[in-house]
């Protein structure tokens, strides 16, 4: 499997070079250059970036798609399509996908709601200092901690029953109740199993700030 990594414009504080292929999008180009990694792929309309730094990326660049800014993906769903038309079986682990401006970071949380990502949701990974997510689409899932993130979060996607297994805060037939964000949730030493009716979830694991 090729493990890409996505460089986006919002706050890079604790990210890895180590992956097989490298892709900026948009500003998230220029932060590849100033680490001295020349991007297998840059991606974005690059309107947060001079004309001299598109220059830059695009001479530094392996290949560049750059977008008209008045479109209907933003650059980071146009980034995350062109890595699966070119690698349909990678995982891609976004970086800088949050700190930056909101309507940005809600539109990346909720990368599968673009029908065209969908089909890939279980092949994503939102990752900063604090934070993973993750998604899964309807059905049964088991649920697998991840080292040193200690709390766990469930978002649906549309307004549908989950049911939590295992974990410290069950969710059930018996006790269930709708909230948009099922926080502050932990594993204990059984599987945790989550079962999601219709739609899609965000997993969210997380840890306080150091």
């Amino acid at each position: 499997m090729t493990r890409i990594a996505l460089f986006a414009g919002g706050r890079l504080d604790d990210f890895s070079l180590d992956f097989d292929v490298l892709v900026g999008v948009d500003r998230g180009s220029l932060f590849l250059l100033e680490q001295g990694v020349c991007p297998d792929l840059a991606v974005g309309d690059f309107d947060s970036v001079s004309e001299q730094e598109l220059l830059r990326i695009k001479a530094a660049a392996k290949e560049v798609i750059q977008a008209q800014p008045e479109k209907n993906d933003t650059d980071l769903e146009l980034a995350v399509l062109a890595c699966f038309e070119r690698y349909p079986d990678a995982s891609l682990t976004i970086f800088g996908a949050f700190g930056g401006r909101l309507d940005h970071a809600l539109a990346n949380v909720f990368l599968p709601s673009n029908e065209k990502i969908a089909p890939y949701m279980q092949q994503l990974s939102l990752l900063d200092a604090q934070n993973r997510l993750t998604y899964v689409p309807q059905g049964r899932h088991e649920i697998k901690p991840t080292a040193g993130m200690r709390y766990l979060a469930f978002l649906p996607a549309e307004d549908t029953v989950l049911t939590i297994e295992g974990a410290k805060y069950p969710l059930n037939e018996q006790n269930f109740f709708f909230k948009k964000v099922y926080a502050s949730n932990e594993f204990i030493d059984e599987p945790l199993f989550l079962e999601v009716a219709s739609g899609y979830a965000v997993v969210i694991y997380s840890r306080d700030r150091s």
